[in-house]
């Protein structure tokens, strides 16, 4: 380190150093540095960084002639830092991963609309064999061997279909109801199957791609999510430095950005996951624990990928790992937990009830004579009813009239009943009346009895 020092600087320093003075530094690294090999007292504090500032500010006097090349100067420094800066690896590039997994998408899209296109238009010809074969790739490929639907028994499709569905294919051939096509139909329908073969293959090489560019660019976020879904992430954050960025809350419902501003208008329940939703974890998940898990998958991928856009390589995906077994044994308990539950092997915790301890004013200790009860008029009428009295008012008796007339019976029937009820109260008011006498008419009536029997002996 020594030797590159200019010869100007350490003849300067030789020169002009004495070992009393001390080097004012404005970085503390590079007097350390200095005070290392050259063997100088340097300081570095807050009135050297002033100076340095001052000195910073009017440098373009203390220099004179020499501005045009402090330009030129710091123009290079910049453009040398910058380089440094912007040196990475071409295997770190998330744009290939942003472009990749786009492509993706619009390949999956077009191959449907060809599929369902041909599926359609050989129907015509042949529309048992839609049912049979499934697999739209091997639909394209049986197309393209069979031709027309006569040429069946000398097909052979052994390489791509099973025995038992190659069978089918030729035996409802021999019974099939479609239409009869011309040859230029037939060509055509054959060159969309070939579109179909060479696209379902450029789209397995892309798939490939994209899983060995996320395994070197994310290896701990394809642990916990996929190389499809940690990719649709980096892509909808731009780029894995974003992601990086974005705290677990933003991860987690990233990709749901509609459903979210939707609900805060409405004042609804905000939406639990985005894009997150189809992690294969989350996937597993009973409709009960998606959202928890959600949430915990959220974290564990926002640390995840700090790690990867921010760490070192070393590591690998031991977080990933480690991260990926912890949430499906958390999982797997709250499983087993809520099998628990719908089994009745678990109590149900009580419900807790606060018990207010402040008692309320009692209004009735106040008084310590006893109320008297007030009963009101119809009451009195519903007892006398039910004693069978009568009240001298001959409120009853009135009552007992309207519902007389109420009755809805004939005139016969009526007149006799009246005929007995007014007998019957015609009684009962005698008998008041005997029972409201004085002790003195009593007394006569009893002398009078006793004198009755004398007199008819008489």
């Amino acid at each position: 380190m020594k030797e590159n020092w200019g010869r100007r600087l350490r003849r300067y320093s030789r020169a002009r150093w004495r070992k009393t003075k001390t080097l004012a530094v404005g970085d503390t690294k590079l007097g350390n540095i200095i005070k290392e090999k050259l063997d100088m007292q340097c300081v570095s504090n807050a009135a050297t960084a002033e100076l340095m500032r001052g000195i910073r500010a009017h440098v373009d006097s203390l220099l004179g002639e020499h501005k045009q090349e402090m330009a030129a100067m710091n123009l290079a420094l910049a453009h040398s830092l910058g380089r440094y800066k912007v040196k990475f690896d071409p295997d770190k590039i998330d744009t290939m991963i942003v472009q990749a997994v786009s492509l993706l998408d619009d390949i999956d899209k077009e191959l449907n609309n060809y599929v369902m296109r041909c599926r359609e238009w050989y129907g015509w010809h042949f529309p048992e064999l839609g049912k049979i074969v499934q697999d739209h790739q091997a639909y394209a490929k049986v197309v393209r061997t069979l031709g027309m639907r006569q040429n069946a028994e000398k097909a052979d499709l052994s390489s791509i279909l099973p025995e038992e569905l190659e069978a089918r294919v030729k035996d409802e051939a021999e019974i099939s109801t479609g239409c009869d096509i011309s040859e230029s139909d037939l060509s055509n329908i054959k060159q969309l199957c070939d579109q179909v073969i060479a696209m379902s293959a450029y789209r397995a090489q892309l798939a490939d791609y994209l899983k060995n560019r996320m395994a070197v660019l994310a290896p701990n976020l394809t642990v916990l999510l996929g190389e499809l879904v940690g990719a649709r992430l980096i892509s909808h954050a731009g780029s894995l430095m974003n992601l990086a960025k974005y705290p677990a809350s933003t991860v987690q419902i990233l990709g749901a950005e509609k459903a979210l501003f939707r609900a805060l208008k409405t004042k609804r329940d905000t939406p639990k996951y985005g894009i997150i939703y189809h992690a294969q974890l989350i996937g597993q998940a009973s409709a009960r624990l998606k959202g928890k898990l959600a949430r915990k998958l959220a974290a564990k991928v926002s640390l995840a990928t700090r790690i990867d856009a921010l760490g070192d390589e070393s590591h690998g995906a031991v977080m990933g790992t480690e991260s990926r077994a912890y949430l499906e044994a958390i999982a797997r308990s709250e499983q087993e937990r809520g099998s628990k539950r719908m089994s009745g092997v678990s109590t149900a915790h009580e419900p807790y009830h606060f018990k207010n301890e402040v008692l309320d004013y009692d209004t009735a200790a106040d008084s310590t004579v006893k109320e008297r009860k007030r009963k009101t008029f119809e009451d009195q009428e519903e007892e006398q009813d039910e004693a069978g009295t009568f009240t001298n008012g001959g409120t009853s008796h009135k009552r007992f009239k309207q519902e007389v007339e109420e009755a809805p019976e004939t005139p016969k029937e009526g007149h006799k009943k009246k005929k007995i009820k007014m007998e019957e109260m015609e009684q009962t008011e005698a008998d008041q009346e005997t029972t409201e006498q004085t002790p003195k008419e009593k007394h006569r009536k009893k002398k009078k009895a006793k004198k009755s029997p004398d007199e008819e002996d008489e």
